[in-house]
């Protein structure tokens, strides 16, 4: 045994035997209370605190048994590759919240414990934020993102980093990079995680971790949840603060969380948010991209409409939830007129969610989106246009050697796919373009969203009774093989050229000939801008009447 396991065991069981000491010190009435061991396998935050506050198990222990996990599935056994750093401080911070809460009898927070993975493009200290790339393998940041800070601040532990696509460049990537390999499926390994987010995907998957965050830019957390039977939140634009998140597209991006139970997103969703004072934040008093920031705490959770808590009461239902179905984003045949075996899958999944939702009391009709071919077929993602210069400006932020987007290029440690994002801003094409995708296409899409889900018309009457969401498939397709990129349809991209939340969660699973394991399909909703609440509350209450969320068979209980 190396000394490095040996002073794990040793910090692990001393903790223990401390939890033992005090539970023998205790009144009469904790003596009676039953412990309940801990087992990570889809744990869930509420398993973690009801192990911890009936001794069956302490932090270090809860944290010991993830990192035995990763030491077992992700580099080993099945060889994930969904994680490319485990931070080192890791168990020292389990001791601290032990000592903590054997001290004052509290969890720190709503996090006490939780280990939380986000996605290598996101800063936090001890661990180089590498964006998937050996340009930034000595990328170590001086503090931590502002998310991140509050993570901690609940009582999180940042258990390490989550590979993706080099830069977190496009969901449709293969989800490979130099740095931390190919990330596999975790449901059926030779076939692919989804992208950019995949590694949070797939180690959230394999119970690697408690919960996790992603980036979104265009549909990077949310395709990735498709193929790993997640739920995954895009928030609304500028909810989130970007302070150090390596950009890809400032205007469009967001990060937002990854979870195998809806509830725990919701708890995560209270230490994502919070006004942020720093520049590169994001949090600006307008949806226009130069708009002024937010001067205050109040000014943002007053513009923003920010919840004391984004957690719905236990009681929550879908009875009277109003739900407008978009069957022009079903899978379509192809121009022959023929549907494939992933869009007839995908729509009988939809149709099967629609059932459920029916039977509890929602309210589902069909809706349809002024203009969406045309939404679809006009606008595109501004990552080609913001992130050379956006990468400089983060770089020059940092501790990287290479302090701009050319430094990178230079350096010949970036992948070639990134040439084609070396554009000439002074090109008229590109001056065009970057137009028509800032200034044109949110109010369009925006007053498209707004018109369905107020169930207006094009003269602006109603048509009947609003809807609390809009609902669709995630894909329009299974999951890819191994190496390829997803056939994810265009779905994904409402949100971000919006600015809406939008919540993808387990819809059903099925049965395919290209796998020999249940593939899964994801549900959709979208909701008003800043409306997370009802994306959480059609959420929780979906998953009790509809928990279609499938255990993977490769990485059971070790």
């Amino acid at each position: 045994m190396s000394g490095f396991k040996k002073t794990l065991l040793f910090v692990s069981l001393s903790s223990l035997l401390a939890a033992c000491n005090d539970s023998n010190e205790s009144n009469s009435s904790a003596e009676n209370i039953t412990p309940v061991p801990f087992n990570p396998v889809e744990a869930t935050i509420a398993d973690v605190h009801r192990s911890i506050t009936t001794k069956g198990a302490n932090c270090v222990s809860i944290v010991q048994s993830y990192l035995d996990r990763i030491e077992a599935y992700d580099k080993k056994g099945p060889t994930l590759n969904s994680i490319i750093a485990v931070s080192p401080t890791a168990l020292q911070e389990a001791k601290a919240l032990d000592d903590y809460y054997l001290k004052t009898g509290q969890l720190k927070g709503d996090l006490h414990c939780v280990t939380v993975l986000p996605k290598d493009n996101i800063d936090a200290v001890d661990m180089a934020n590498t964006a998937g790339s050996k340009a930034l393998t000595d990328n170590f940041p001086l503090d931590d993102a502002y998310m991140i800070k509050n993570i901690k601040a609940h009582g999180g532990i940042i258990l390490g980093k989550a590979n993706l696509d080099e830069f977190a460049f496009g969901f449709g990537g293969s989800s490979s990079n130099p740095n931390g390999g190919q990330t596999k499926n975790v449901y059926d390994l030779s076939k692919g995680p989804g992208g950019s987010s995949a590694g949070t995907g797939a180690a959230i998957n394999a119970s690697l971790a408690l919960i996790g965050i992603g980036t979104d830019t265009g549909g990077s957390i949310r395709i990735p949840s498709a193929v790993q039977g997640l739920v995954g939140l895009r928030p609304s634009l500028r909810l989130v603060s970007q302070d150090g998140i390596i950009p890809l597209a400032p205007t469009q991006d967001t990060a937002g969380p990854m979870c195998r139970k809806a509830i725990d997103c919701a708890i995560l969703m209270n230490s994502l948010t919070g006004y942020d004072a720093a520049t590169s934040s994001n949090q600006r008093n307008d949806f226009d991209r130069l708009s002024p920031l937010v001067s205050s705490a109040a000014q943002y959770k007053t513009m923003y409409s920010v919840p004391e808590s984004y957690v719905p009461a236990a009681t929550e239902s879908l009875q009277g939830k109003r739900i407008g179905i978009v069957k022009a984003m079903y899978a379509q045949p192809n121009s022959s007129g023929v549907m494939t075996e992933d869009g007839t899958l995908v729509n009988q999944a939809m149709e099967q969610a629609i059932a459920k939702l029916t039977a509890a009391g929602a309210t589902v009709e069909v809706v349809e989106i002024n203009d969406l071919s045309k939404i679809f077929s006009t606008y595109s993602s501004l990552s080609s246009y913001e992130f050379k210069t956006a990468l400089t400006v983060y770089l020059q932020s940092t501790q990287s050697i290479f302090k701009s987007y050319a430094d990178l290029q230079q350096s010949g440690l970036m992948i070639a796919t990134f040439n084609n994002y070396d554009r000439d801003p002074t090109a008229q094409t590109f001056i065009d373009g970057y137009a028509l995708n800032t200034t044109t296409r949110a109010p369009h899409v925006r007053g498209s969203l707004n018109s369905a889900l107020d169930n207006t018309d094009a003269a602006g009457e109603f048509k009947g009774l609003s809807y609390d969401a809009l609902a669709y498939p995630t894909m329009t397709a299974l999951a890819s093989d191994l190496g390829k990129g997803p056939s994810a349809g265009t779905n994904n991209r409402l949100s971000p050229f919006s600015g809406f939340p939008a919540l993808s969660m387990p819809a059903a699973s099925v049965t395919s000939t290209r796998s020999t394991y249940p593939m899964n399909v994801n549900i959709e909703f979208i909701a008003r801008e800043f409306d997370e609440p009802t994306l959480f509350k059609i959420a929780v209450a979906f998953e009790q009447v509809n928990p279609a969320r499938q255990v993977p068979v490769h990485t059971p209980a070790l």
